[in-house]
């Protein structure tokens, strides 16, 4: 069927319909995606922060009530630097900057899933001499803190899972184009 003004532009006439479908479905992975990575990011941004309060807590409580609360261990100080990736991959969702998100996956692995692993090895020892000796109930915040980190790795996880799906969404995009 022509127009007016003579034969319709190839592309108008509805052939690039699969071209279209494969654009909008990978649009809608990014989207789907991209929302998956800032809920982890704000629950992660939750948990840093109850890792900073206990940090900031103990080392500003005085020395008369220092049994009460637990000494942070040495991995809540290192763990402390996992807000850098996090602030990075914030930073690279809305404009699809995959060179930030590539440095925050990498960070996180530095950052992030480091310190959990160091801080479960420290933790264990006297987790394990906790229960033996029934006397968990004294440190709750070692409890909890142990819960967080059960959390902090599948999270740190999934957020890895997710940005490399992501990173895959955007180079694909890149490769049909060129």
């Amino acid at each position: 069927m022509a127009s007016r003004a003579g034969p319709r532009v190839k592309g108008t006439d509805g052939s690039d319909f699969q071209h279209r479908e494969t654009v909008a479905t990978r649009y809608q992975t990014c989207v789907a995606l991209k929302s998956s990575i800032r809920k982890l990011n704000v629950v992660h941004v939750l948990i840093w922060l109850l890792v900073a309060a206990q940090v900031i807590v103990s080392q500003l409580s005085p020395t008369s009530h220092h049994d009460a609360l637990a000494d942070p261990f040495q991995w809540k100080y290192l763990y402390l630097l996992s807000i850098v990736p996090t602030t990075l991959s914030f930073m690279a969702l809305p404009r699809n900057n995959a060179k930030r998100l590539v440095v925050s996956m990498i960070s996180v692995g530095f950052f992030s899933v480091a310190p959990l692993l160091y801080g479960a090895m420290e933790m264990f020892p006297v987790a394990l001499w906790l229960y033996r000796h029934d006397e968990a109930y004294l440190h709750m915040l070692g409890v909890v803190m142990c819960l967080v980190m059960a959390i902090a790795v599948p999270l740190h996880g999934w957020q890895l899972h997710y940005s490399k799906k992501l990173l895959d969404q955007w180079f694909t995009g890149m490769q049909k184009t060129k």
